[in-house]
C-alpha cells in the first residue's frame, strides 16, 4: 500500500530544508516492520510543491508504526512544520492496473 501526502513549502524556505527533515524522519520510520521505502518528488516548474510517497507491505503495518509513538520522529516533524503546509492525499492500494512499454 502507498501513503501519499502533498507538501507546500512556505515563502522564505526551500524544498531542501524540508527534505533534510523528511530524510531524517524517514530513516527512522523505515526501520518499522513492513516499511518498503519512501520517495519525495518535486513538481516540475514549481520547486515548492512536493509529493511524498511511503510504501508499506500493508495498511496494518503502517497503522502499527503510527501507534508506536516515536518522540525523535515527532520532534523532527514538529521542527519542520513551520516551513511547510502538509495535506494528506490518502492511503492507496498497490496498483491493480499497470501498462508498461513493450519490452519492459
Amino acid at each position: 500500500m502507498k501513503y501519499m501526502f502533498e507538501v507546500r513549502i512556505k515563502p522564505g524556505h526551500s524544498a531542501e530544508e524540508y527534505a533534510d527533515a523528511w530524510v531524517r524522519a524517514s530513516e527512522i520510520i523505515q526501520q518499522a516492520p513492513g516499511a518498503r521505502g519512501t520517495e519525495l518528488h518535486q513538481k516540475i516548474g514549481d520547486p515548492n510543491a512536493l509529493i511524498a510517497i511511503a510504501s508499506w507491505e500493508s495498511k496494518a503495518h503502517r497503522d502499527d508504526m503510527e501507534e508506536e509513538h516515536n518522540q525523535k520522529v515527532q520532534d523532527i516533524i514538529s521542527r519542520a512544520a513551520p516551513i511547510c503546509d502538509i495535506r494528506p492525499l490518502g492511503e492507496f492500494e498497490d496498483p491493480k492496473w499497470v501498462v508498461m512499454p513493450p519490452g519492459d
